[in-house]
C-alpha cells in the first residue's frame, strides 16, 4: 500500500463497510439560513419541503450513500401530513429520516419547554413531542432526534435540579409512547441559545437522561457541539463501550457551532472518530447500530455542494480510519510502544484514498468525482430559475 499517494483499490473489508454507510441528510441544510445578523440568500436554495427533498435526491443520485432524509416538524410538514411527506420522499427514491421536534422558536419556549417553570408550557412542549413521536410512526420514521434550548442566562434565574426533574420526567413519556421500531437520541450543547447555564450541556448529562427515558433512548454526539480542546473520540469510544451511543451530526467547527463542512476545519479529529467507531465495531463483531447524520446550515457556500463536499470528505475520513492496522495497533500498546501506535495512526491519516475511492464509486455505476458531476449537470441553474420566481413573490430582499 502506497502511503501518501493515490492508489486504485481498497481492501474489499473497506469497500464493504463504506457500501453499508448511509448518511442522512438535513431538510434545513438546503434552505436559506442565515445568523441572528443577516440571512445571505441563494437563488437556488429551497423554499418547500418538496425543494429540499429535490436537493436530497440530488446528493443520493451522486452520492448513493445518502437515502434519508431529516425533516423538522414544524418547517418541513406539508398540508397532507405524514402521509404525503412519506410519499413526496418516496417519489424522489428516498425515505423520510429521523424527525426533530421544535420546541425553541414559539414565543411561549422564551423561558424554556420541558424546563419552563410554567405547567402549561410544559405540557405544550411535551404534547408536541408526543405528536412527533405519531408523525414518525404514520411516515416510517424510526428516530426521534431531540435537541433544546432550554437554559438560563443568568445565576439564580432556575433551579438546575428541578429543570432536570421536568427533563427526565417529559423524555420518559415521550419514549413510553414510542413504538418499539423508535429509538430516542438525545442531543446535547454546552451553549447557545442560553449562556449561564444549558439543562443538557453535555454527554454525561445526555447519558444520564437517556437512561432515565427508556431501553431505546440514547446520546446524539454532534460534532460541533463542544467546548475548545474537548477529546471527542474519547466521548464517542466511551458511549460506545457503555452501548449509549445513538448518533452523530457531522460538521465541523473552528471556535463553538459553526456548522462547518465536515473536515473543513480538523480533518484529523474526524480521522481520529472514525477509528474510535472502527476500534468499536471490531469489538461488537459488526457495524455499531448508530445513526450517520449530517447537521450542517451553510450562508455562503451553495448547499448541495457543500453537502457533497462533506459527504465525500466522510466517506475518505472513514476509509482511512478503517485502514488503521488494529493488529499492529494492539501490539504497539501492549508493548507500550507509544511511538509505534502513533505511526499506525499516522500512515493511515496519510494515505491518499481519493482515487480508490473514485473507482469505487464508478463500478457502482456512481461518479467518479461527485462535485464535478453536480456542477457540470447544470442542477443548481435549473434550481434557480424555477425558484426565483417563488422567491421575488415571497416578497422580502428579492423583492
Amino acid at each position: 500500500m502506497t502511503v501518501g499517494h493515490g492508489f486504485d483499490s481498497l481492501p474489499a473489508t473497506v469497500l464493504g463497510r463504506l457500501g453499508r454507510l448511509e448518511i442522512e441528510l438535513p431538510s434545513w441544510g438546503f434552505a436559506d439560513t442565515g445568523t441572528r445578523f443577516g440571512k445571505f440568500l441563494q437563488d437556488a436554495a429551497a423554499l418547500s419541503i418538496e425543494d429540499k427533498f429535490d436537493d436530497a435526491a440530488e446528493v443520493h443520485r451522486l452520492t448513493g450513500a445518502c437515502p434519508r432524509v431529516a425533516v423538522h416538524v414544524l418547517w418541513d410538514l406539508p398540508a397532507g401530513g405524514a402521509t404525503e411527506l412519506a410519499a413526496l420522499a418516496r417519489a424522489r427514491g428516498l425515505r423520510v429520516g429521523s424527525i426533530n421536534p421544535n420546541v425553541f422558536q414559539d414565543q411561549c419556549y422564551k423561558h424554556g419547554s420541558v424546563a419552563n417553570e410554567d405547567a402549561s408550557v410544559r405540557r405544550r412542549a411535551i404534547a408536541h413531542l408526543l405528536e412527533s413521536v405519531e408523525l414518525g410512526r404514520a411516515c416510517g420514521s424510526d428516530t426521534l432526534a431531540l435537541w433544546f434550548a432550554d437554559g438560563t442566562n443568568y445565576p439564580g434565574q432556575g433551579s438546575v435540579a428541578r429543570r432536570k426533574r421536568w427533563f427526565a420526567d417529559a423524555l420518559r413519556e415521550v419514549h413510553a409512547a414510542m413504538p418499539a421500531s423508535m429509538q430516542m437520541l438525545v442531543e446535547y450543547k454546552p451553549f447557545e441559545p442560553a449562556f449561564y447555564h444549558t439543562d443538557i450541556a453535555d454527554w454525561g448529562m445526555a447519558y444520564v437522561l437517556a437512561k432515565a427515558a427508556g431501553e431505546r433512548a440514547r446520546v446524539l454526539v454532534d460534532t460541533g457541539h463542544h467546548l475548545p480542546g474537548q477529546n471527542i473520540e474519547h466521548i464517542v469510544s466511551f458511549l460506545a463501550d457503555e452501548g449509549m451511543l445513538g448518533g452523530f451530526h457531522f460538521n465541523d467547527r473552528h471556535y463553538a457551532d459553526d456548522d462547518l463542512t465536515v473536515g473543513s476545519i480538523d480533518p484529523a479529529r474526524v480521522f481520529r472518530i472514525f477509528v474510535a467507531i472502527a476500534e468499536a465495531e471490531r469489538a461488537l463483531g459488526r457495524d455499531l447500530p448508530v445513526e450517520f447524520m449530517i447537521d450542517q446550515s451553510h450562508n455562503l457556500k451553495p448547499k448541495i455542494e457543500a453537502m457533497l463536499q462533506t459527504v465525500t470528505t466522510v466517506q475518505e475520513l472513514f476509509a482511512k480510519a478503517l485502514l488503521v492496522d488494529l493488529d499492529a495497533l494492539d501490539a504497539a500498546r501492549a508493548a507500550n510502544d507509544i511511538v509505534a501506535a502513533e505511526e499506525c495512526l499516522k500512515r493511515a491519516f496519510a494515505t491518499d484514498v481519493r482515487e480508490a475511492l473514485a473507482a469505487w464509486r464508478e463500478g457502482r455505476g456512481l461518479p467518479r468525482e461527485p462535485l464535478a458531476a453536480h456542477r457540470a449537470s447544470g442542477y443548481a441553474a435549473r434550481a434557480a430559475e424555477a425558484r426565483l420566481p417563488r422567491k421575488k413573490a415571497s416578497g422580502g430582499s428579492y423583492a
